[in-house]
């Protein structure tokens, strides 16, 4: 069975959009502005935007007590926590190389799924770690693959974002979503991190007032966490009609509009050593995704936080 134009088109669409957020966010951090801060702002756009569709569509915004571990979870694993990381690294490495980490997702989500009974170990797939170890090896050993002055520790810093929404979306697989469906996860996490995010922000001295001087960095943010609501909201659409491993070849479109993006709005250039870390890395994730049983059927095997999310709550 083929997809539909109109699905490919929506798929295409939303690839950009997350493609884009990675411009935004080294915009976001170019005038000082630290991690905590931008975070909490970010979760502030995320939860009114995804809460007004949540209740839109007749769902309840819900924080049960029995709900509490799973948003923790997710508040922690797949926001504020990878977030950290994501606007340090961003600081320090071109928008480029940021992309072609967080390809990295679907990879550290592979061993992550077989030490948690998740998934079972296959040769094929295995092959696409070691493909994804090499990318990795490309971007970090050779003197040329990262701008003169950036050390390759904030790569590996990078990579701690894809690893924690690796450990998250096997939680939410092994535990389930407890007849939530992924937006209710989503906001209700995104408001837990919202209460998480405010005081760190306040006592680590990293809070931003936005709306004192309205800026270049302060749009980007903006835009980007609207973005990515509107494209997360997209996403969980595209899921319910065309099924998750269709959905989830978004991650090529986001990878490679990364990467151009942010050589047009950032005026990067890379070395052979970061194209070749790029192909690699893209090889890599297509061995690693599991592969479809029926076309444009809901699958059951690992993948990115919606994917699990989708999983958990059927």
């Amino acid at each position: 069975m083929t997809a539909p134009l109109g699905l490919w088109a929506v798929l295409v669409a939303m690839g950009v959009g997350w493609g884009l957020t990675i411009p935004l966010a080294k915009i976001a951090v170019s005038t000082g502005h630290m991690p905590m801060g931008l975070i909490f702002w970010q979760l502030v756009v995320v939860t009114l935007f995804l809460g007004t569709i949540t209740m839109l569509r007749g769902k309840a915004l819900v924080f049960r007590r029995r709900h509490l571990k799973l948003l923790i979870m997710v508040a922690l694993c797949g926001a504020v926590l990878p977030d950290i990381f994501y606007y340090l690294s961003a600081i320090y490495l071109p928008g480029g190389i940021m992309s072609i980490a967080a390809t990295t997702t679907v990879m550290f989500s592979l061993p992550i799924a077989i030490l948690l009974g998740n998934e079972r170990f296959e040769m094929r797939r295995f092959f696409g770690l070691i493909f994804g170890f090499i990318g990795v090896l490309l971007l970090v050993a050779p003197d040329a693959s990262l701008p003169e002055g950036t050390a390759a520790f904030w790569v590996l810093i990078a990579l701690c974002g894809p690893a924690l929404y690796a450990t998250e979306g096997n939680l939410v697989m092994k535990w389930g979503t407890q007849d939530l469906d992924p937006l209710q996860v989503v906001v209700g996490a995104s408001a837990v991190g919202l209460v998480i995010a405010a005081p760190a922000a306040w006592v680590s001295g990293q809070w931003v007032n936005p709306f004192a001087a309205f800026g270049r960095a302060e749009t980007a943010l903006a835009t980007g966490a609207a973005l990515h609501a509107l494209v997360y909201a997209t996403y969980v659409w595209l899921v319910g009609r065309a099924g998750s491993v269709f959905a989830a070849q978004s991650a090529y479109v986001v990878t490679g509009f990364g990467v151009l993006s942010s050589m047009v709005m950032l005026s990067e250039s890379y070395s052979l050593w970061v194209w070749a870390a790029m192909g690699v890395m893209m090889l890599g994730m297509a061995l690693v995704q599991p592969r479809p049983r029926i076309a444009l059927a809901p699958d059951e095997g690992i993948g990115d936080t919606t994917q699990t999310l989708e999983r958990g709550a059927r």
